[in-house]
């Protein structure tokens, strides 16, 4: 991959919501790679979430962008779902979908994907779009990543393939952590997924900042399920994936 590499502020300008979706949510023959990751993370995701998993009043998704595959299967756990992201642009495409804008991303693959030969899918978007109440702005590299926005503590902080792009070093990843497990309730779960050894990806032709994260550096902050799947080699570089799953105690 050569080019200009982007990162930080460049965001704000230079990320394409729409160039993002195509790359790694086109649901084709073509994403191959893509589309097993995505199903590590939905089967992942439906298991931590199932009954008798993790579930209570409320879960913030942090760095949501222009995604709802993630929360498919969390609305059956939870009361309520705030989602936030540093962009507002990436907000606005999930708003339409929330809303049924005719424009809007079509998630039903991934919906059914969950929901397989059961037929519920259409019931599952109805509950998802009931469940979510909010959408803020967020910065994981502040101490308090929703600002000023009054938000009670969440029983569970879902945070997907988002901070390897917000954070710059080890200490800026580390420290996000921390935020993140700020916005918890004492025995709160913080639940994440990480993209291994990710230097940096493609958004359309534009190619973005990763950090590169090993496998044993994510368990010195947190216990993950490995896999050694990847994506496609034009589109992202990494090496392996770990999903996250981490308790608060009750005294932190």
């Amino acid at each position: 991959m050569e080019g200009k590499l982007y990162k930080g502020q460049d965001y704000k300008t230079e990320f394409q919501p729409r160039d993002y979706l195509k790359t790694f949510y086109a649901f084709d023959s073509g994403t191959v790679a893509e589309n097993e990751i995505l199903k590590f993370n939905l089967n992942n995701l439906f298991e931590t979430f199932s009954p008798g998993g993790i579930g209570g009043d409320i879960l913030i998704d942090v760095g949501t962008g222009p995604t709802i595959y993630q929360l498919i299967s969390a609305c059956e756990a939870f009361q309520e779902i705030i989602l936030s992201d540093y962009l507002e642009l990436e907000l606005q495409g999930v708003d339409k979908w929330l809303k049924k804008d005719p424009g809007a991303y079509d998630w039903s693959p991934a919906i059914r994907v969950c929901e397989g030969e059961r037929m519920r899918w259409q019931e599952k978007e109805a509950r998802l779009r009931r469940t979510v109440t909010r959408l803020l702005t967020c910065d994981v590299n502040q101490p308090h990543p929703l600002g000023s926005a009054q938000v009670p503590a969440a029983d569970c902080v879902l945070s997907l393939l988002a901070l390897e792009g917000a954070c710059q070093d080890m200490d800026t990843y580390q420290a996000a952590i921390q935020n993140l497990v700020g916005l918890l309730k004492p025995g709160g779960h913080l639940v994440t997924s990480v993209a291994l050894r990710c230097r940096e990806y493609m958004v359309g032709s534009r190619k973005f900042f990763g950090l590169s994260l090993e496998k044993e550096t994510v368990e010195k902050v947190l216990k993950c399920q490995y896999s050694p799947i990847n994506y496609s080699e034009a589109q992202c570089i990494n090496e392996g994936h770990c999903f996250v799953v981490a308790h608060k105690g009750p005294g932190a």
